[in-house]
């Protein structure tokens, strides 16, 4: 038996739900984390038909990317699309999970999916998160830090990049004196003591400080642990919004554009007009990106792929970066492949299905 809050742990190991912007609205936003799993429908947009089809299909979780709910609910009567569906699945006991911005910012999600997509090598965060990263620092006897340290790092902490088990380390003298209640690993009540003692430091995402310091207090031999936390204004490279990469090979812009239509299965580009003769270094962003654009310049991007471009905001490219509009659902539709292929194979006690309901509310007429 699994329930619904086990997927979502698994979810948000990928995402955490603590990397989503405030103004967003990820979660379990309808239903019970206790519910046993039927079946879970993977959509990037949840609509009536969507809530239909996972009736038709026997799922009673749906695992979308973008929230139902983003705006708060007064009232529930079925005056617009938004209210009639959180309605409909109530009626039929089924829950909705999102996972947004904080998927958006996480390598090998959203915008790692668009990156692999179109071939590009070497990819990394366009925009780096400030304020995700504390440091913690502990006192310990020299014997017993490196298990200490151990077990930290199996936690999540000391990863810095592509670097893990990072820590730093000196050595000098702890004092101390227990009273009369204490009840001492080293030395004796009303007795002071100096011991051989370890300062270490260490980086964590702020997200886990919880799990962090139980596991330190777990693995110290103290009865009292003597560490402090910091938090940090450091980028974390592995969290933040878009990301940027090279082709393999440098392509003139046509054979780009085919190669863009083709692999994303576009029907129309956007785009402002070409400022190289070729393109090999590309910046995305799905979904509404445009307040990256000074970032893909930053990354001296030839390019930069995302969607809800407004006619003015075309003309921010100048003569720096060319700009290409492909839709916003069209960014992000391949969404519900990377949820399905990341739960693939964790939960082989029910099904996983991919939504075979268009949710686009665009038309072209080609």
């Amino acid at each position: 038996m699994t329930l619904i809050k086990e997927v979502i742990q698994v979810l948000e190991q990928l995402a955490p739900s603590a990397y989503q912007e405030s103004y967003d609205n990820a979660g379990l936003i309808v239903g019970s984390g206790v519910t046993e799993v039927s079946g879970v429908l993977l959509t990037l947009d949840v609509t009536e038909e969507v809530i239909a089809e996972a009736i038709e299909r026997n799922c009673n979780l749906v695992v979308a990317h973008h929230p139902i709910v983003f705006k708060g609910l007064k009232k529930l009567n079925g005056r617009n699309y938004v209210e009639r569906t959180v309605l409909k699945a109530i009626k039929n006991d089924i829950a909705i999970y999102a996972t947004h911005t904080n998927l958006d910012h996480v390598i090998n999600g959203v915008n790692w999916q668009i990156a692999n997509l179109i071939n590009l090598q070497n990819i990394q965060v366009l925009a780096p998160k400030k304020q995700v990263l504390s440091k913690l620092t502990f006192f310990s006897p020299v014997e017993n830090t490196q298990s200490i340290l151990d077990a930290l790092h199996e936690a999540g902490a000391g990863n810095i990049g592509n670097y893990s088990n990072c820590s730093f380390q000196t050595e000098g003298s702890g004092t101390f004196r227990p009273n009369s209640s204490a009840n001492p690993v080293i030395g004796e009540s009303g007795k002071q003591e100096v011991v051989t003692e370890h300062r270490a430091e260490l980086i964590f995402p702020s997200h886990l400080e919880a799990a962090i310091i139980s596991t330190l207090k777990r693995a110290h031999p103290y009865e009292e642990v003597a560490y402090y936390l910091q938090s940090l204004e450091n980028e974390n490279q592995e969290v933040g919004a878009g990301a940027f990469g090279a082709l393999h090979e440098p392509l003139d812009t046509e054979a780009f554009l085919r190669l863009l239509k083709e692999k994303m299965q576009l029907n129309v580009i956007r785009h402002t007009r070409p400022v190289k003769e070729t393109i090999q270094r590309v910046a995305v962003c799905g979904g509404a990106g445009s307040f990256l654009l000074p970032n893909a310049i930053r990354a001296e991007a030839d390019v930069f792929v995302t969607a809800d471009y407004k006619y003015h905001e075309f003309f921010d490219a100048e003569n720096d970066i060319m700009i290409c509009d492909i839709g916003h659902y069209e960014s992000e539709v391949f969404t519900k492949n990377l949820l399905y292929n990341y739960l693939s194979g964790k939960f082989p006690n029910f099904a996983l299905c991919l939504s075979e309901v268009n949710t686009n509310p665009v038309r072209y007429f080609v």
